[in-house]
């Protein structure tokens, strides 16, 4: 897929890590995690990759080596069975040290979201002789922060969408992430309009346009002017809304902000 040139580097803090992704598709794929389709999640991950690439984010390392402990896999997964046997009288499957890795991490994953829990159950509980308490807005409990594999995901349905409807770039207008990161500090920082993701992008019939976009959406996460979320359920869409007020709150950035401040991490 060829790379867009958008004019604008997007450093964006891994959120995540590998481990993160293979958990994100075990679970969206429905698969077990002890017995993993290799070739199924190998694929599913390779095109994650690409994604990220095609959008010029900064992919850390470990990605792209467990990209080839993956394909290593693979590759033995798909030896014939007698070569397979052979191989294995002597050492043991070669997903199990995947597994063990998969299952260690989701234990320290889940603890750590627990604990996250604990510690939001508690934010609004003062002892009696606590003085001039202020409370913030009540949190919008029907919606859940989504992952960046949970964008990349729904991005890159609406970029198969787009290739279906046969969308091709003939329009001489040059889009930028500036002017995206503009558009959405107006509409859902400042007018604190809530917005579909999948709506964001209806109507744009340039791929340019939608990579600005896609962009623009992370850098604002990034900086915690927007946040991502979905309300409970598989099929759902995000939403894209200001981000909520904390304890200290996050000073509302300018374009100006946004644009020195990739300017100051170039």
């Amino acid at each position: 897929m060829e790379k867009e040139s958008t004019d604008y580097n997007v450093k964006l803090d891994v959120f995540e890590g590998p481990l993160d992704l293979l958990l994100y598709l075990i679970k969206k794929e429905e698969v077990d995690i002890y017995d993993i389709p290799i070739e199924r999640i190998c694929t599913q991950y390779s095109e994650y990759l690409k994604l990220m690439r095609m959008l010029d984010l900064n992919i850390a390392g470990e990605f792209l080596v467990m990209s080839a402990t993956l394909m290593l896999i693979k590759s033995r997964m798909l030896l014939p069975e007698e070569e397979r046997q052979a191989l294995e009288e002597d050492e043991e499957d070669p997903r199990l040290d995947l597994v063990r890795q998969l299952v260690e991490y989701k234990k320290f994953k889940d603890a750590a979201g627990f604990l996250e829990e604990l510690e939001e159950s508690q934010h609004n509980v003062f002892f009696p002789d606590d003085d001039n308490v202020v409370l913030g807005k009540d949190p919008d409990l029907s919606l859940r922060d989504v992952s960046i594999f949970d964008l990349l995901s729904s991005f890159s349905e609406i970029l198969k969408r787009s290739e279906k409807e046969d969308l091709t770039e003939i329009f001489a207008e040059r889009y930028t992430v500036a002017d995206k990161v503009d558009f959405l500090m107006q509409e859902v920082v400042r007018k604190g309009r809530k917005q579909s993701l999948h709506g964001l992008f209806k109507g744009m019939k340039s791929r340019s346009e939608m990579v600005c976009t896609f962009l623009a959406i992370l850098e604002l996460i990034r900086l915690k002017q927007i946040r991502a979320a979905q309300e409970p359920g598989d099929f759902t869409d995000i939403v894209i809304l200001k981000a909520e007020e904390e304890e200290d709150p996050v000073e509302e950035m300018t374009l100006e902000d946004v644009l020195e401040e990739a300017k100051h991490e170039s």
